[in-house]
């Protein structure tokens, strides 16, 4: 999952190709329940993309579990202010990890192309997750701002604990349960006398 290998599938939203369908990745709500200056750019570049008529469909993907903290609910209002359709926004509460979001958007949503909307330091992983699951996806990069350094490094700092993670739940564990349900069940041996 590394920055370089993923380098030709992340766009500017410019250059965006067209899907019918764009993931807006979770990132935070202030106190107020609106989306963080992160979330809100993710946001404004899938409106942007709808509005140029590059996709058609846009999926919020976060934690929205507890109704005192609800990013899907928050990012469809932005998105609804910014004039999309409410019909053409789709709610998925969630999507509390990067790999759960992807994972929910193959077997809950039946979702097989997409554009991952995200900053750029977060979309190598969230690419690499969506190619261990089988979905082909394209990042669109929503660097609208300066975030500051130490947020930008924070994050950075971050992604190295959370691509480990995204690397276990992506390949070795999958592999270790087919490997643990290839293995031959144990079989009762004949010919002994069990009575006490």
């Amino acid at each position: 999952m590394t920055t370089w290998r993923y380098s030709p599938q992340i766009f500017l939203p410019e250059f965006a190709p067209s899907r019918w369908l764009a993931i807006v990745l979770g990132a935070g709500l202030r106190r107020d329940g609106r989306p963080s200056n992160v979330l809100a750019d993710r946001v404004s570049v899938a409106v942007e993309l709808y509005h140029q008529g590059k996709i058609s469909k846009i999926l919020m993907s976060g934690s929205g579990y507890n109704p005192l903290y609800n990013e899907p609910v928050a990012m469809q209002k932005l998105a609804i202010q910014l004039g999309v359709h409410p019909d053409d926004i789709l709610i998925d509460p969630g999507g509390t990890r990067t790999y759960e979001t992807c994972r929910r958007a193959k077997q809950i949503f039946d979702i097989n192309h997409t554009i991952l909307i995200s900053q750029r330091f977060h979309l190598p992983r969230a690419l690499g997750i969506c190619e261990a699951l089988g979905v082909d996806a394209v990042g669109v990069s929503a660097d609208l701002r300066d975030y500051g350094r130490f947020a930008m490094r924070f994050w950075q700092l971050r992604e190295i604990p959370a691509t480990l993670a995204a690397l276990w739940d992506s390949y070795i564990a999958p592999m270790m349960e087919r490997c643990a349900n290839t293995l031959p069940s144990p079989q009762p041996q004949e010919g002994k006398n069990h009575e006490s």
